[in-house]
This record gives structure tokens, C-alpha cells and sequence, in this order.
């Protein structure tokens, strides 16, 4: 990184940081007083359902849970990014309230009702309300460290907690396993990445995106979470347009947007495909099918390939090479990727009324 970037709350190194975080993460939901409050859930017998609520950088936990471990899980699990509380929440329900700073108010809405409702929470927040509603609700509290320059770069923090608790209640069994794995991978693969700096693959990417709206396409829950992951981080990072959808749900309606405004998407749009291992076959074949289709109305095609074995590894590869993209593509415009003062805006007006 050279001296021109602007990086004034020490992103990239939160980005680098990443297999270090999920560490700590795992540490933080083992420490014993933690676990004592998890034990006293008893097993994960009672467990119908599992509800995330969370929002922004902090929902995109509950997206990771789903795309690594919604396929083992013996019982349903959705994500909730609202204020609303599912009304089928109830006795039966686990719940994860995951809230950076722990004043997001879509999240303390609907966790105060499902707690009402009978439902057993679980917070991972920096703090704020939701800690102290946790607290004297009696449910585990499990710290999101406050050294972070932005909720969005505490990603493991606050994906990796929900995982070692599912495995503690006998849902997910073997996620530390997982979750080792992934880190004895990304310890060198973020050092090849980050080590390349501005000669790297994920500033070549960034400076082959350009100026241009990338659209990311991902197959499953792996890629749809991806594709979540690097929208928003686009947006936020590199303050740009940036947009997802998912396969093979978009072979149904979004192909057929394409083409007929050829003249105008050829100059504004990138066609970035995350692909990974865990892809359905046939998925498979309309990532190849949709990128022939749409190679001549876009201004390019690009094919992000996850490194590593298993899901959860796959996952935090292409979210740690997405976060870099999107810091790269902040840096070639001399945009500082931390202050997000819109969103601070955004929430006065909310409260003001």
C-alpha cells in the first residue's frame, strides 16, 4: 500500500486482519463465562428454529450461518433484516441478536419481541442496549471487541460466535473443526493477497472494474452470501454503485433485462461471477451459459474462483478477496474507504422524526 492511499481509519489492516479475527472470535464464544450462560440452554433438543436478526454489517452474520451451516442444521433457520419478528417465533426458538454497536434499532425491536414471545437469545454486540436487554433477560452475551474501525470489518466477530454455539448445542457439530481449517488456510492466502498490494489480484480486479457498476452473480447459499457481502462493501468502501443477485434464480427474469440497452450497459456494467466448489451441477452450467450471453452487453465478464476445501473455508475466501476489491477500488479513486457519514445522517433524520 503506498503512501498516496487514503485510509484514515485503518481498514485495510482490519481486512488483513481476518484469520487472526476469527480466532479471537472462536476464543471470545469459548470463554468460560460465555459458556456457562450457553450450558444453561440446556442441549439444542428444545431448538425448532433458528432466527438471526441483524442488520447491515452485522446481518451478513446470519447469511454465513445459513451458507455453512443451514444445509446440516436438523431444523429451519432464516435471517431477518427488519423490525418485524416472525410470528411463528416463539418457546421453540433460538435466536441470534447480532448488533456491532448494539443500538441497531430494526434488531432490539424484533429480539425484545421474540424474547416476549418465549424465545431464547443469544447477543453478539459491542455493547448498547442489546447488551443490557441480554443481560437481564439472562441470555449469553458474547463481546464484539470494540477495536474495530466499522462494524462492517468485524465480519468474524460476529459470524464466527453464532457457530461455536450451535456446535455447543449439539446442532452443528464439528464447526471448531471448520472453523481451524479455514484459518490454517487463509493465514497464507491473505498473505499472498495483501503481500501483492497494488500489483495483486484483487487491485488488478479492482482496476479492471473500474469505473464501472459490478453486478455479482452467486450460485447457492456460499455464492448468494458472497455476492451480499461484496455489494455492500462496494457501497460502503468505495461509496459506489454495486449490485447482486443470485443463481439459478436469476436464468428466470434477470437475463432477460439484458441486451436490448446493450449500447448503455456495454460502458456501465461488470459482470463479476463468484463460483464456488459446493455449485449444483446445472448451476454450474448457467454461470457458463449467462456469461456467453451477456458477454456482449457488458463491459466485461469476470470469474472470482473460491481457493480452499469446504464451504465456511470457500466463504471467507472470496469475502476476504471481495473486501480487498472493494478497498482497491476505493483507493484508485483517492476515496477514504472507513467514514461513512450518509448513514450517520441517515439515523439523526430517523430519530429527529
Amino acid at each position: 500500500m503506498t503512501s498516496a492511499v487514503v485510509d484514515t481509519e485503518g481498514i485495510f489492516d482490519a481486512t488483513a486482519g481476518l484469520p487472526e479475527q476469527i480466532e479471537a472470535a472462536v476464543a471470545a464464544a469459548s470463554d468460560e463465562s460465555v459458556g456457562a450462560a450457553v450450558r444453561a440452554l440446556a442441549d439444542g433438543e428444545w431448538v425448532e428454529h433458528v432466527v438471526v436478526f441483524g442488520m447491515g454489517g452485522s446481518g451478513i452474520a446470519g447469511d454465513i450461518l445459513l451458507a455453512t451451516a443451514g444445509a446440516v442444521l436438523p431444523v429451519p433457520a432464516i435471517v431477518v433484516k427488519s423490525y418485524e419478528c416472525p410470528a411463528f417465533v416463539g418457546e421453540g426458538t433460538l435466536v441470534f441478536a447480532i448488533s456491532a454497536s448494539g443500538d441497531t434499532e430494526e434488531t432490539i425491536e424484533a429480539t425484545t419481541a421474540a424474547a416476549l414471545n418465549g424465545a431464547r437469545v443469544v447477543a453478539v454486540t459491542g455493547g448498547g442496549e442489546l447488551s443490557r436487554l441480554a443481560s437481564g433477560w439472562g441470555a449469553p452475551v458474547i463481546p464484539v471487541p470494540e477495536h474495530f474501525p466499522q462494524p462492517r470489518t468485524a465480519v468474524a466477530a460476529m459470524a464466527i460466535p453464532p457457530l461455536v454455539v450451535l456446535e455447543d448445542l449439539g446442532l452443528f457439530r464439528g464447526a471448531r473443526s471448520w472453523i481451524g481449517q479455514a484459518v490454517e488456510f487463509l493465514k497464507p492466502r491473505r498473505d499472498q493477497l495483501v503481500g501483492a498490494g497494488e500489483g495483486g489480484e484483487a487491485a488488478a480486479l479492482a482496476r479492471r472494474i473500474g469505473r464501472t457498476w459490478p453486478l455479482m452473480h452467486g450460485g447457492g447459499l456460499v455464492g448468494v452470501a458472497a455476492a451480499q457481502r461484496w455489494k455492500t462493501q462496494i457501497n460502503e468502501n468505495a461509496k459506489a454503485p454495486a449490485f447482486w443477485s443470485s443463481q439459478p434464480e436469476l436464468c428466470h427474469n434477470e437475463v432477460c433485462g439484458w441486451g436490448q440497452h446493450g449500447d448503455v450497459s456495454r460502458q456501465l456494467v461488470t459482470l463479476v461471477q463468484l463460483r464456488h466448489d459446493a455449485e449444483h451441477p446445472q448451476v454450474s452450467r448457467r454461470f457458463d451459459l449467462v456469461a456467453e450471453m451477456m458477454r456482449e452487453v457488458v463491459a466485461s465478464v469476470v470469474e472470482v474462483r473460491a481457493h480452499g476445501e469446504g464451504e465456511l473455508t470457500q466463504l471467507f475466501d472470496l469475502i476476504l478477496m471481495g473486501d480487498l476489491v472493494s478497498f482497491w477500488l476505493a483507493a484508485e479513486e483517492g476515496i477514504d474507504p472507513g467514514p461513512v457519514p450518509i448513514l450517520g445522517e441517515l439515523k439523526d433524520q430517523l430519530r429527529a422524526g
